[in-house]
């Protein structure tokens, strides 16, 4: 297959720049995360990271070179894989601290449910595209969709992970108000999900229940269910406007902040480097985010818009949930801060969505085939 030279000519530098500026941000924060004051040196997970950034890579360039628009046509299959992989995770997935999410593959562990995030946003978008409507889409029009979506969410629930099974309905949702849906259909779903909502209690592990009643109340269980969240609002607001500086966060360094590489990355980061650079990292987020946007905006096909738009949502509502948790906006519930927290199959699944906005800013100048 010949290599189209327009790619490389039309190339959206800019967005990647972005990009590798928030990973390099998070490999320096990772670092700091992973330093011992007594040793005087940092672990293994900023190395380990830094392998992962360079995956991410790797996979990005290779969605990248693929059209999205050939890439969509598999797009079921690659749901069904992704789908396959979860369920698989209950057959052979090695269970650590009575979760059961991760595949084992030789030196590495993998997280289908990772994956299935990408799944859903590519396969949603060719649902979408291929069953296009001038008007908006009614409830009966929804019910294929929303059981792509709920499918693996009952999957991912039993896990259990109720941070990534949010997230898959949050895009669904999100990228069926962007197709249109009548406004009767809204107050239907609307009301069912508000009578149903304080059923889900019962289907909540104990600690996800505890979880919810710290967020209403943290010090009610200081030591407990609310430890997590007092600690990290202490290390946000400790860091003051300016921060305490690179590897002083005492937070962090002195490990009261419990998972300060993955879901409170970034409170180690806010203590560190204070409100001032806490603003820098958002609006380089805002950026990410602007950018999709504009990306979908001016794609010159409904696929390109959709998959644009799934995946800007993607990296929208995991960077506001994440944020909003460590500041204590939102229960916590274990959603990862995209580029920056610590984990193999977030990074690389990330580095695959900027792979498909950038194939999809790209392409825009190419001729449709």
């Amino acid at each position: 297959m010949k290599f189209d030279r327009r790619l490389l000519l039309n190339f959206d530098l800019f967005f990647l720049l972005v990009v590798v500026t928030i990973c390099a941000i998070g490999l320096l924060n990772m670092y700091s995360a992973g330093f011992n004051v007594l040793s005087g040196r940092s672990g293994p997970l900023c190395l380990r990271q830094s392998l992962w950034f360079v995956t991410g890579i790797v996979f990005m360039a290779v969605i990248f070179g693929i059209d999205y628009r050939s890439f969509s046509r598999y797009a079921y299959i690659f749901y069904g894989v992704s789908l396959a992989l979860l369920v698989i995770v209950f057959i052979v997935g090695d269970v650590t601290r009575g979760t059961q999410r991760w595949l084992a593959l030789g030196w590495f562990s993998f997280q289908p449910s990772e994956l299935m995030k990408l799944a859903a946003i590519v396969a949603l978008a060719r649902y979408f595209a291929v069953n296009e409507k001038e008007g908006a889409y009614g409830l009966r029009e929804l019910v294929v969709p929303f059981l792509m979506v709920f499918v693996p969410f009952v999957l991912i629930m039993k896990q259990p992970d109720l941070g990534t099974a949010l997230i898959l309905l949050i895009i669904f949702v999100s990228m069926a108000l962007f197709v249109g849906v009548k406004g009767k259909t809204v107050m239907i779903v609307a009301t069912t999900g508000i009578l149903l909502l304080p059923f889900s209690w019962y289907f909540l592990k104990d600690y996800q229940r505890e979880r919810l009643l710290a967020f209403f109340d943290p010090e009610g269980d200081p030591l407990g269910s609310g430890y997590h969240i007092l600690q990290s609002i202490i290390a946000v607001g400790s860091g003051g406007f300016f921060g305490k500086g690179f590897l002083k966060g005492t937070q962090s360094q002195l490990r009261f902040l419990p998972e300060h590489q993955t879901d409170f990355i970034f409170s180690v980061f806010a203590e560190e480097w204070g409100f001032l650079g806490s603003v820098v990292v958002m609006i380089l987020y805002l950026t990410l985010i602007v950018w999709g946007l504009k990306i979908a905006r001016q794609s010159r096909d409904y696929l390109g818009t959709l998959i644009a738009f799934g995946v800007t949502m993607l990296l929208f509502w995991e960077v506001v949930i994440n944020v909003g948790m460590v500041v204590g906006f939102f229960p916590v519930v274990g959603i990862p801060l995209p580029f920056m927290s610590y984990g193999g199959s977030s990074m690389v699944v990330m580095m695959m969505g900027v792979g498909l906005l950038m194939s999809v800013s790209t392409r825009r100048f190419i001729l449709q085939p």
